[in-house]
């Protein structure tokens, strides 16, 4: 098995996982148990929604990175799974750290296309 594969799958766990406990933290310390503002600045809604597409590829791109990992990969698929956890985080970035969601901002943008991008071409990469 790839390192590095290996070592892209846990920084995604992490990040999954430690959206799940930031949102729980927040949900105890502003005492919501459920549901939440919907304003697109509120510190809580924006990590729902990072969690939330964060639980939409993560799963995937570790089962891409894991079964690629495991049938030596090339240089480029290897530097495409580094991409795709640099988008995947950058992403979240994008969401979390601006003051707004309802504006756009560079984080983001380069994300969400990479995410896209480096996706696709694992997917293709199963084919090879």
């Amino acid at each position: 098995m790839d390192r590095i594969a290996l070592s892209c799958v846990a920084v995604l766990g992490l990040l999954l996982f430690g959206l799940g406990l930031s949102i729980s933290m927040l949900r105890f310390r502003e005492r919501t148990l459920s549901g939440g503002a919907p304003d697109p600045s509120d510190l809580l809604h924006k990590f729902v929604r990072a969690h939330a597409n964060t639980a939409e590829y993560v799963p995937f791109f570790a089962v891409l990175f894991l079964y690629l990992g495991a049938h030596s990969p090339t240089p480029a698929t290897v530097a495409l799974m580094v991409a795709a956890t640099v988008c995947r985080c950058l992403l979240v970035v994008g969401l979390i750290a601006f003051p707004s969601m309802a504006k756009p901002n560079p984080a983001r943008f380069v994300g969400a296309l990479g995410t896209y991008a480096a996706g696709i071409a694992l997917s293709l990469a199963l084919l090879h």
